[in-house]
């Protein structure tokens, strides 16, 4: 019987990106490459630093070494030359591995091992990158090298490990490894909407299925974080189930939604299935069932349901890709991305990341309206949580900012939005009007634009419309990052309505989302005060002062952005629920 030690290694974890895909387009070649690279990459590289082969998987391998620094230089001896072999042929054939890379204690059994930490190294090499190394925090202090690249990637949440992994995406800082190839040159994420299959050919269905897939298209069109091909392009796919892997090979689309259309009696049923073109994986399944009474609002509904479901979930899926990117191959989308991920926080150091990461967007990109639109918003929510050391300035850029964004695109209902709440927090109010019913007149799907829309109304004396603007966004948000923020702006507009009880429920609502939302915890404290809940308002008032142990009186009145009177009822009721002058 084998005898059972226990040891500290480095395990390396390496799997090929893609591999099934490329197996299914053109097997005996595929297998060919890899073997040619095992033999003259990977088996070399792994005898030179003194490692041993665990176990192959098929398409990768396990292996462990003595100390990190020889894992790690294996590990980019081994990509380094995969890069070089992977230049020659089509991008669609290139071989290239993700690697995962950890520092633990595991039982060793014969020529086997064991043991939580390889279940790390394992799961770590899905968060890298084609042709990356993703490695542990702890492997990172070992081995901290100057001439790498390096992308924090925080805690991690890998599957079945109990416990966060702090983990940094490494690769050599002049490799030449290739970028990824995107439908769309900016590198935002493509998507095809197929013809929905029918019961039946003719007649309704079919009409509706048509106009189904017209509607989508249309309002996919309006989010200009992607890039939508047009519904010419997939005639060829009616009537037939495909995999969604093919249309990615076939479209060089990202995302893949498919459907179906049923009818019996006087009812329909609409069955959607967004799927990731990559891996073939469905990322979301929704089912809608209507009458066939009216067939153009059903249409416009479902189309509107559609893009609310499956907006978020691009959106995070893309920010995962984003996350295993480097610095050198990030384009000013994934920059977007991940700032608004740490916005989303809205604690203050995330938000100064945020800030950073949006200014890198820029650089990269100038004429990206999307990433001056929200530099603006930047800036602006800055003065609101009183993190400003010169609101001044702030708001001077951001009134630059979203300029620039509105001239850059005049259609952009996105950069309309933000435009016409910087005018609102500049005092102009009838500007902000005007640009803001611009915004959800061109996109009338946009839940942003109908919140800045509903706070501008709401300061100029129109709190039934403030109202229902906040309820329509709240019906176009319900998975939306930003919901806290929408949320806080109707909780505003009931306040502002007079119906405190549900002002005070939502706006608690809020801070169960995001705790540190500073204008929520103001609105809670002046809502509980004018309901007479002066003990509660005194306590949000303390949650107030520990996300801003600064706040005065007399510098919020000094650049909040409510016009008088309601600045003056805010004031005096803060004033009551103890904050200082």
């Amino acid at each position: 019987m084998a005898r059972t030690a226990r040891r500290l290694v480095a395990v390396l974890a390496a799997d090929v990106a893609g591999y099934s895909r490329m197996m299914e387009v053109a097997a005996e070649a595929t297998h060919a490459r890899l073997m040619q690279l095992e033999a003259e990459a990977v088996v070399p590289a792994i005898a030179k630093h003194s490692g041993r082969v665990v176990k192959r998987t098929g398409d990768g391998f396990l292996a462990t070494f003595d100390n990190a620094q020889d894992a790690l230089d294996c590990a980019l001896s081994i990509q380094g030359v995969v890069a070089g072999f992977s230049t020659a042929g089509p991008a669609s054939a290139r071989i290239l591995y993700r690697m995962g890379l950890n520092v633990a204690d595991v039982f060793v059994e014969g020529d086997d091992i064991y043991g939580d930490g390889i279940n790390v190294a394992a799961r770590l090499q899905t968060h890298a990158e084609p042709g990356g190394v993703v490695v542990t925090g702890a492997v990172f202090e070992q081995v901290g090298r100057d001439d790498l690249s390096a992308v924090d990637l925080g805690e991690l949440r890998l599957k079945n490990i109990g416990r966060p992994i702090r983990a940094y995406g490494l690769r050599p800082s002049t490799t030449g490894l290739p970028r990824p190839v995107s439908a769309a040159a900016d590198g935002r994420p493509s998507i095809a909407v197929l013809p929905f299959r029918w019961a039946k050919r003719g007649g309704l269905e079919a009409y509706f299925a048509e106009g189904i897939i017209e509607g989508v298209i249309h309002v996919l069109v309006g989010l200009r974080d992607l890039f939508v091909l047009s519904q010419g392009s997939t005639l060829c796919y009616a009537g037939m189930t495909v995999d969604p892997r093919r249309v990615g090979r076939e479209l060089g689309v990202r995302y893949m939604l498919a459907g179906s259309v049923r009818c019996v009696a006087n009812r329909l049923r609409i069955l959607t299935e967004l799927s990731d073109a990559e891996s073939g994986m469905v990322l979301q399944a929704d089912q809608y069932d209507g009458t066939k009474a009216d067939l153009f609002e059903l249409q416009d509904r479902i189309s509107t349901q559609v893009v609310a479901a499956i907006a978020p979930q691009v959106r995070e899926q893309e920010l995962r890709r984003a996350m295993r990117k480097h610095p050198d191959n990030m384009s000013s989308y994934d920059f977007l991305l991940q700032s608004l991920d740490q916005l989303n926080r809205l604690d203050r150091n995330s938000f100064s990341r945020a800030g950073g990461l949006l200014r890198q967007a820029i650089s990269h990109d100038p004429g990206y309206a999307a990433a001056r639109s929200y530099a603006g918003w930047w800036h602006i929510l800055r003065i609101s949580q009183g993190w400003s050391g010169d609101p001044g300035t702030d708001q001077a850029e951001a009134a630059r900012q979203s300029e620039a964004a509105v001239s850059l695109d005049q259609n952009d209902h996105l950069a309309l939005a933000i435009r016409g709440h910087c005018l609102a927090w500049m005092r102009d109010y009838q500007a902000s009007r005007t640009v803001l019913d611009r915004a959800v007149s061109v996109g009338p799907n946009s839940a942003l634009a109908w919140t800045m829309r509903g706070l501008t109304y709401g300061f100029l004396g129109d709190p039934a419309e403030a109202v229902r603007c906040g309820e329509q966004a709240q019906r176009l948000s319900p998975l939306d990052p930003f919901a806290f923020f929408h949320q806080s702006i109707l909780a505003q507009a009931y306040y502002i309505s007079g119906r405190l009880e549900e002002a005070i429920a939502l706006g608690l609502r809020v801070t169960a989302r995001c705790e540190t939302h500073g204008s929520n915890l103001r609105l809670l404290t002046v809502a509980l005060v004018a309901a007479g809940r002066v003990a509660e308002a005194r306590n949000m008032a303390a949650r107030l002062l520990a996300t801003e142990p600064g706040f005065r009186l007399s510098a919020f009145a000094a650049r909040t952005v409510l016009p008088h009177p309601i600045r003056e009822d805010y004031v005096a009721r803060l004033r009551e629920a103890g904050l200082p002058d």
